[in-house]
């Protein structure tokens, strides 16, 4: 079934399942990842400390490992509280409340705002270690088409970088990657620190 067609509860699985395959794969938390200042550890660091912030007073999820000490187990506790927490029969009864967002169900707030993220960042993890990058190309078009459609407020976000150029032709996976601020040809080079660093 396409992952547009799923339940919140059983898209987050799936997606979620993805990013743990490439966080369960990655062997060099320290490797540079495609957002500008980041690695890959540091991706998984974005995942696991917005979204609770983000939820508030709306829900609580379970406290896990440091991602400095244990990024992999920090995903995991993180991923399992989420995945619980929709999974939970009384979720669909629940409100998400936020002073900039307004009132939604909570299910859907995850949905729309932290799921798709997970999805989106799956590619920087990958890339940033070397694992398979290629994203669901259904549900890709799908967020492309949407964010599109409202490019003016996304961009007055900050929350993306500036749009990459792609051919007109590209897939829906590198329209979706361009349009978010990401090179699609990004690759990990050397770490010039670690480079300069005659004791490593």
């Amino acid at each position: 079934m396409p992952l547009s067609d799923l339940t919140p509860a059983d898209r987050h699985r799936q997606i979620a399942g993805g990013f743990t395959a490439r966080v369960q794969g990655a062997k060099d938390w320290n490797s540079p990842a495609p957002v500008d200042g980041w690695t890959a550890r540091d991706v998984v660091r974005h995942l696991v400390e917005w979204l609770p912030g983000f939820l508030g007073s709306s829900a609580t999820l379970p406290p896990g490992p440091s991602v400095d000490d244990d990024p992999a187990g920090a995903w995991q506790a993180h991923a399992g509280g989420v995945q619980a927490l929709l999974d939970d029969p009384a979720a669909a009864q629940r409100t998400f409340t936020n002073p900039h967002i307004g009132e939604m169900p909570l299910a859907y707030a995850i949905d729309r705002f932290y799921t798709s993220d997970v999805f989106m960042h799956t590619w920087d993890l990958a890339r940033a270690t070397g694992q398979d990058d290629r994203l669901d190309p259904e549900f890709s078009a799908q967020l492309f088409g949407g964010m599109e459609s409202m490019e003016q407020i996304i961009r007055s976000s900050g929350q993306y970088g500036p749009r990459v150029a792609v051919p007109d032709d590209a897939d829906a996976q590198t329209k979706l990657l361009g349009f978010i601020g990401r090179d699609p040809n990004w690759k990990p080079g050397p770490d010039p620190i670690r480079a300069g660093n005659s004791e490593d």
